[in-house]
């Protein structure tokens, strides 16, 4: 692979953007971040654009939702499509959401009252440390702009506590956690110091530096603050929470920042709430992504019809993770299309379109990897098993845009920590690399 970044320093950064993205918030700082240093400029949704031929440009979107793009070096003035190409990713992962009025107390002890967010493998939360990261919004004399002001507390806050062995003997034989009643992270022993009935929004305010009767609501999302770390005996794995979906996240970026598209538009989306069906306004199965690339194209000087000529000519990329062999469960693959970790990057094919691939766009990806020595499998589930469904098939309906899934292959799917091989990150940032040049 002809790669701009050394393989140390991609999987660096990736384990940088791993612990940086606690939530879908500080995963699009995070962005921001990495966008700013490679000279892309801010827009905001609200306003009218004056953008120029050759400019690097991103948006914020309802703060968990990002979309960045380059422009051609020269823009025509017809109605002839420009080369289009997007890359697509998710910004949430499968977790737990703090409640309104959350403060439990059991005895002495302080508890969280949560929700499940998504579909988080449940058991994988039990007994790990755990913190919090989200927003608060804070009143104002104007009550259409509250103040947003963004957490993270960087130290291990809570923790959900396994029932010990011997007081459920059965517990190795497999056990179905009640959300309400077993997922409740144990915050504090109660103290007269502590308010009972306030006791976590008198701890946001002290985070925010905000009077508690100004916090008008918060979006709080717990998370597992073990860092990632290589394991194997040739340091060959990656483990850390939330591969599922910033691998895919880092890969964008990259594309994006390294490749070099100079006669066409090159964009990227980072969408939220992939995990909870996409179906919001920050989300795959909504207009957004359809009405920015409206606002470039009017913004500079082209019709309608230009955007439409570009949409069904162009192409794009989902990108979420795929699921590896098991080493224990090989059973659960397809009998011939499995993927071995290390073997690079996944393109995942269904009968279902659960994954929008389709042979014709399908050549094209794998062509790229061929032409750039970019080592890729084909992946597709066992006939008799449902395997999971990414933003691809909604923004390729949405957009009528032709659209290919691929991804990393990783073990512990929706766990709190999850396994894949460096290689095969470093497989789908150079894929992105040469799809963007």
């Amino acid at each position: 692979m002809n790669q701009n970044t050394s393989s140390s320093a991609r999987i660096r950064r990736l384990c940088h953007t791993l612990e940086a993205s606690v939530s879908p918030y500080h995963c699009i700082k995070e962005a921001e971040r990495q966008l700013s240093a490679a000279s892309f400029q801010p827009l905001s949704l609200t306003e009218n654009w004056q953008l120029q031929a050759g400019g690097r440009y991103f948006i914020n979107a309802f703060d968990s939702t990002l979309l960045a793009f380059s422009l051609p070096e020269h823009i025509p003035s017809s109605s002839r499509p420009l080369r289009l190409r997007l890359a697509a990713a998710h910004t949430d992962w499968p977790c737990l959401k703090v409640k309104p009025s959350p403060e439990v107390s059991t005895g002495r002890y302080g508890k969280l009252n949560v929700e499940v967010y998504g579909g988080p493998i449940l058991n994988t939360w039990l007994d790990r440390p755990l913190s919090m990261a989200g927003k608060v919004c804070r009143m104002t004399e104007d009550p259409f702009h509250p103040e947003t002001i963004f957490v993270h507390h960087p130290q291990p806050l809570f923790t959900i506590p396994n029932l010990a062995i011997h007081m459920n003997r059965e517990i190795n034989k497999g056990m179905e956690y009640n959300p309400q009643t077993d997922m409740l992270p144990l915050a504090a022993v109660l103290t007269e110091e502590l308010d009972r009935d306030h006791f976590f929004l008198n701890f946001l305010a002290q985070e925010t530096g905000a009077d508690p009767e100004d916090i008008l609501d918060y979006e709080i999302y717990l998370y597992n603050t073990d860092p990632a770390q290589t394991l194997g005996l040739k340091g060959e794995f990656l483990s850390s929470p939330r591969l599922d979906n910033i691998t895919s996240v880092q890969a964008c970026l990259t594309g994006l920042t390294e490749g070099s598209c100079h006669d066409g538009i090159c964009g990227i989306v980072l969408y939220d709430n992939e995990e909870v069906g996409s179906f919001t306004k920050q989300g795959a199965d909504s207009q957004l992504l359809e009405r920015v690339l409206e606002k470039i194209f009017l913004s500079l000087g082209l019709d309608r019809q230009a955007l439409l000529n570009s949409l069904m000519s162009g192409l794009m990329l989902s990108l979420d993770v795929a699921h590896a062999m098991h080493p224990n469960h090989p059973e659960k693959c397809d009998i011939k299309n499995q993927i071995v970790m290390g073997d690079g990057l996944a393109i995942k094919l269904a009968a279902s379109q659960a994954y929008a691939t389709d042979a014709s766009w399908a050549s094209v990806i794998e062509g790229l990897c061929r032409k750039n020595h970019i080592p890729f499998r084909k992946f597709s589930n066992r006939s008799d098993i449902r395997g999971g469904s990414t933003l691809g098939s909604i923004s390729s309906a949405l957009l009528n845009m032709p659209t290919v899934d691929a991804g990393v292959p990783i073990l512990a799917m929706h766990s709190s920590r999850e396994v894949m091989h460096i290689n095969d990150q470093e497989a789908l940032e150079e894929l992105t690399r040469v799809f963007f040049s």
